[in-house]
């Protein structure tokens, strides 16, 4: 019998998850289907109701529900307990565990290009949702600060608490602060959705050291203003779509308890960026 997984959010017909799993479906030559499955903001508790009736075996979950799903699951990874939300959910027989990839997802490309974090001093801009996966993946592997740069300063501050909570000092400030000082660090790291209409860089880059690793989780478009005035410095890039298809591997691997097959995966995603 065939093995049904899906993406649950509103709106959900841009996500490109049913593309990438489909492929690695395929390439290991698995009998199984991904839907992408729209359940509007107020109807969640239902909408996993309906899952749960057609047996679907795992599924991940997107905007608006990452937050609210934390109640309808039965056990819960440490991984959401930290960041506060869950994206992917395994179904054993009607038992749901939920997990967050965001983390895992986030610190991929460090692991694939041999980037090391230990003692590095970052920049992240924004403050949001992803912000405390990416917080929480910096403070795993034992950066040495983090500067928090936020449009409001008070949501800067609130990360820049769980930051030092976690074991990782913080220092918060409003994101027009940070100014031309791109060469005070070895990461910087855009957690904004600034980028995703091809908006100008949020910040300087004046001033940034060749090799400085420059990151932006948006991933629509690939090159952004950000990405591309880092690249005209020389720096070391990392593409928003690097994330999602880590974020991707790792859901891969807990539904089906195998490698996931990276390079398909990352040809179907590429073909719909």
């Amino acid at each position: 019998m065939s093995k049904a997984f899906a993406v649950i959010g509103d709106p959900i017909d841009h996500s490109l998850s049913p593309n990438i799993h489909s492929a690695a479906f395929r390439e290991m030559d698995l009998d199984c289907s991904y839907i992408a499955y729209r359940i509007p903001k107020d109807e969640l508790k239902d909408g996993i109701e309906g899952l749960k009736k057609i047996q679907i075996r795992g599924f991940n979950v997107t905007i608006p529900h990452k937050v609210e799903m934390m109640k309808y699951v039965d056990k819960l990874d440490e991984s959401c307990s930290l960041i506060g939300a869950v994206n992917t959910v395994e179904n054993k027989d009607g038992v749901l565990k939920g997990y967050n990839t965001d983390m895992d997802g986030f610190l991929e490309p460090f692991k694939k290009k041999d980037i090391p974090i230990k003692d590095s001093k970052v920049l992240l801009l924004g403050a949001g949702g992803a912000a405390r996966a990416i917080v929480a993946g910096f403070a795993k592997e034992k950066a040495s600060n983090i500067t928090i740069a936020n449009r409001t300063l008070q949501k800067a501050e609130e990360l820049s608490e769980f930051s030092k909570k976690i074991g990782l000092n913080a220092i918060p400030m409003k994101i027009e602060d940070v100014g031309d000082s791109a060469q005070n660090y070895d990461i910087i790291v855009n957690a904004t959705s600034i980028g995703l209409k091809n908006e100008d860089s949020p910040i300087s880059f004046d001033s940034l050291k060749e090799n400085t690793v420059v990151y932006d989780i948006v991933y629509m478009p690939m090159n952004t203003d950000f990405i591309k005035k880092a690249k005209e410095k020389g720096a070391k890039i990392i593409f928003g779509y690097e994330m999602l298809l880590g974020q991707a591997v790792r859901a891969f691997e807990i539904w089906h308890d195998m490698e996931a097959p990276y390079n398909a995966m990352k040809k179907a995603l590429l073909g719909g960026v």
